[in-house]
């Protein structure tokens, strides 16, 4: 099992990863209107980053207010214990056509990498939530010999040291599959996430996760640090 459920933020913030675990999960409800800050966030496109002064500027109903001030009060939560939150509108997030034989977008099961050792935080306020798979669900796709094959073709080289460079310098290597009757598990909504990342030296494999495919006219609110 690689999913702690935990009963407070402290917990969160202080749970090793260890066991397996490489991922905690804070389940909570939170008050207000989600749905009513975003119709006020008006129409965008993309990934738009929001400010907490546009947040505090909205012109809400007290229960948008409430939600407002929910997603602010979790970003000076994070803030307070040296984490560098950002809140986003996602208005879309979908994969485009030319993706290549391993897409590397955020839609694609993955791992976040590090240099040294940190945590990614997660937490979706409205919206389709993201997902993760369990380790033992989880196939590196540079492992499937088809795609293999396809990416050794595209390296023009043999399956050497060279090769495994090539395949991290895209970050082929941090790209995964499900299982034949793997199944993902959501992150939920209003559920705050710490998951394990990929760094030297982490006592537990990374946490594989994909954020959802949202078209035009589905945003999501997401905090992420």
């Amino acid at each position: 099992m690689s999913v702690r459920r935990v009963g407070s933020f402290a917990a969160l913030r202080t749970t090793p990863f260890a066991d397996g675990v490489n991922a905690l999960c804070w389940e909570r409800t939170l008050p207000g209107d989600f749905a009513e800050v975003i119709a006020k966030l008006g129409p965008g496109e993309g990934i738009v980053a929001l400010e907490d002064e546009r947040l505090r500027a909205l012109d809400l109903t007290p229960a948008g207010r409430l939600a407002a001030d929910a997603m602010l009060a979790d970003q000076e939560l994070l803030r307070a214990h040296d984490l560098a939150p950002s809140l986003n509108c996602v208005y879309d997030c979908v994969r485009g056509a030319d993706a290549g034989v391993v897409p590397t977008d955020v839609t694609s099961f993955h791992v976040d990498s590090a240099p040294v050792e940190v945590d990614t935080w997660l937490c979706t306020y409205h919206g389709a939530c993201s997902e993760g798979l369990r380790d033992e669900d989880a196939l590196l796709k540079v492992e499937i010999p088809a795609i293999r094959a396809r990416l050794l073709k595209e390296y023009g080289g043999t399956d050497d040291a060279g090769f495994a460079e090539f395949l991290h310098e895209h970050s082929y290597d941090s790209h995964y599959a499900p299982k034949p009757g793997g199944t993902p598990y959501p992150f939920g909504t209003f559920a705050l996430w710490r998951i394990a990342t990929r760094w030297p030296g982490s006592p537990v494999p990374p946490c594989v996760h994909r954020a959802p495919e949202n078209h035009p006219g589905s945003p999501r609110l997401l905090l992420i640090s």
